[in-house]
C-alpha cells in the first residue's frame, strides 16, 4: 500500500454540534474501514518508534497501524491487546495529543497520525466482527484482591487473570467501571463499551463483587484472612474539593462528581429514571479540566439554556484536552476566562440565584509552572445562574488508609507507593488516582500494569 503523505488526519465523522448538544449519543462516530486504512497509510513506521515511548502502557503502535494498513484488523487487535486490556476505552478518552501522538514524527510538519482514532476503530471492529470467545486460562492457585473497578483496577485484574491468578474485584458502587461509568458521559464513552470490556474480564475468570465498601463492608486485613495473598488498591480519587466561599451550601450547588454520577450512573438523562437532579436554566461550572467540560456539556444536554465555564486563568492554561474544549465551544458553552467566583448568593428559600465573580489577570508562574492568577480590585460582577457545579479537583477518599494499619498517605491524602506500586504495608499495592491524585485513564492503567508485575514477583517470592 502506498504511503499517504497528506499533512492532515482523516477527519472524524461527528454529530452536528447543535443536534448533539440535545442528546447523549456519542459525539464522534468513528472511522470507516476505508478511512482507517487510509489514515494508517500516513504512518512512516519509524525505526525509533517515538510514539511507543509516549504511551503509558507501551502499545506497539507502528505494528498495529501497519496491520490496519494491510486490512488485518484481527491482527491489529491482537497487537494492541498484548499490552492494553481496554482499547475501545483508551481510543476514546486518552489524551493522545500529549502522549503517543505528541511524539509522532508526522506532527513536525503537519498533523500526527490519528493513533487514538485507529485504536478505537480496531477495538470497535473487533467488538462487531470478532468471533473467538474469550477463555479463562488455567488457574495457578493464587488469589489477589483488587479494590476499585476503574481503569487501574481493571488493567491490573486483566494482566493477572491472563496468567491464571484468581482475581476478585471489590467495587463500592452497584455497577463496575469506576470513573468510566460514573464520571465520563455517555456521549464521550458509551457505557455498553465499558460493560463489554468488563464481561471480557469475567470470561477470563475475574470475579466482581459490587456494593462492597472496603473499610466498612470488609477491611484489608479481613481480605488477607480470607486467603488473598496480595491486595491492589485502585480506588481512585472520588472525594470532591470545594472552593470554601460563602454560599457553597445553598440548594443548587453540586460537586461535579455528584452531578455527573446522578446523570451517568443513575441515568438522570434517560426517560423512565426518577433520579433527583436540578432542572436548571443557567449553570456555572467552576474549573477548566476535562471534568468541568463534561459537567458543562451534560448541563446543556439536560436542558439548561445557558452554561458557563468559569476559569480563573486564560485559555492557554486550560488543563482540559483541546478536543474537549473545541467540542464544548461548538455546543455553545460560554467560556468566562480570567474570572473567579467569590460568593454564591441565594434567594429566600435557600436556592442559588446568582454568583458573584471577579476578573483576574495573570502574574508570575507559580509552583505548577502556570502563571498565577491575581484578582483585579473593584472588578466584581454577577452571573445570573440557578445552578453551580464545582469541578476544581478531587482527592482520594480517606476510608481505606484510615482503616488499614501500616498504610501511609501523604499530606494530600494519597497513598504512598513506589514506582512499582508497593506501599508501606507488606502485600498491599496501590496505583492510579489513589496514589497520584486525579490523572488520566491511561496513566491509571499504566500503574495497574506495573502493580500486576510487582504482585506476581511478590507472590513468587513467598513460595
Amino acid at each position: 500500500m502506498l504511503a499517504n503523505m497528506s499533512p492532515k488526519k482523516n477527519p472524524m465523522p461527528e454529530q452536528d454540534p447543535l443536534v448533539r448538544n440535545k442528546n447523549f449519543e456519542e459525539v464522534s462516530k468513528g472511522y470507516t474501514k476505508e478511512m482507517a486504512m487510509d489514515e494508517a497509510g500516513r504512518c512512516l513506521n519509524c525505526k525509533a518508534k517515538p510514539c511507543v515511548s509516549g504511551c503509558p502502557v507501551n502499545v506497539r503502535i507502528p505494528e498495529f497501524i501497519h496491520a490496519v494498513a494491510e486490512g488485518d484488523f484481527d491482527g491489529a487487535y491482537e497487537i494492541i491487546t498484548s499490552t492494553n486490556r481496554l482499547p475501545a476505552i483508551c481510543g476514546r478518552v486518552c489524551p493522545q495529543e500529549s502522549q503517543c501522538e505528541g511524539k509522532c514524527v508526522r506532527g513536525k510538519n503537519g498533523e500526527p497520525v490519528g493513533i487514538g482514532r485507529l485504536e478505537r476503530f480496531v477495538a470497535d471492529w473487533h467488538m462487531e466482527n470478532g468471533k473467538e470467545a474469550v477463555k479463562a486460562p488455567v488457574s495457578n492457585g493464587h488469589k489477589v484482591a483488587i479494590i476499585g473497578s476503574g481503569p487501574s483496577g481493571l488493567s491490573c485484574a486483566g494482566d493477572l487473570a491472563k496468567e491464571g491468578y484468581d482475581v476478585t474485584i471489590f467495587e463500592a458502587f452497584h455497577n463496575a467501571g469506576g470513573v468510566l461509568v460514573y464520571g465520563i458521559p455517555e456521549f464521550r464513552l458509551p457505557k455498553a463499551i465499558v460493560r463489554r470490556e468488563i464481561e471480557n474480564l469475567k470470561a477470563m475468570g475475574v470475579k466482581v463483587e459490587t456494593n462492597t465498601i472496603i473499610g466498612r463492608t470488609v477491611s484489608v486485613d479481613e481480605l488477607f484472612h480470607q486467603g488473598f495473598e496480595a491486595v491492589y488498591i485502585g480506588s481512585g480519587a472520588g472525594l470532591p474539593q470545594f472552593m470554601h466561599i460563602p454560599g457553597e451550601s445553598l440548594l443548587g450547588v453540586y460537586s461535579a462528581n455528584e452531578y455527573l454520577t446522578r446523570i451517568n450512573l443513575m441515568k438522570a438523562y434517560k426517560d423512565g429514571y426518577d433520579t433527583p437532579i436540578a432542572k436548571s436554566k443557567a449553570v456555572a461550572v467552576i474549573g477548566g479540566g476535562n471534568v468541568a467540560m463534561d459537567a458543562a456539556r451534560c448541563a446543556k444536554r439536560m436542558g439548561a439554556e445557558t452554561v458557563y465555564i468559569v476559569y480563573r486563568r486564560s485559555e492557554e492554561e486550560l488543563p482540559a484536552r483541546a478536543e474537549e474544549v473545541h467540542h464544548a465551544k461548538e455546543e455553545e458553552i460560554i467560556f468566562r476566562l480570567l474570572n473567579a467566583p467569590v460568593e454564591i448568593h441565594g434567594d429566600d428559600k435557600g436556592r442559588v440565584c446568582d454568583m458573584e465573580c471577579v476578573e483576574m489577570e495573570l502574574g508570575e508562574p507559580d509552583a505548577s509552572g502556570r502563571r498565577r492568577p491575581i484578582e483585579k480590585k473593584g472588578s466584581n460582577f454577577k452571573l445570573d445562574v440557578d445552578t453551580v457545579i464545582v469541578a476544581i479537583g478531587t482527592s482520594p477518599n480517606p476510608l481505606i488508609k484510615s482503616t488499614t494499619e501500616g498504610l501511609e498517605a501523604n499530606k494530600k491524602g494519597c497513598i504512598v507507593a513506589d514506582d512499582a506500586g508497593a506501599t508501606t504495608r507488606e502485600g498491599v499495592f496501590a496505583g492510579g488516582d489513589a496514589v497520584t491524585g486525579a490523572a488520566t485513564v491511561i496513566m491509571a492503567m499504566g500503574a495497574g500494569k506495573k502493580a500486576a508485575e510487582s504482585i506476581k514477583a511478590y507472590i513468587a517470592s513467598k513460595q
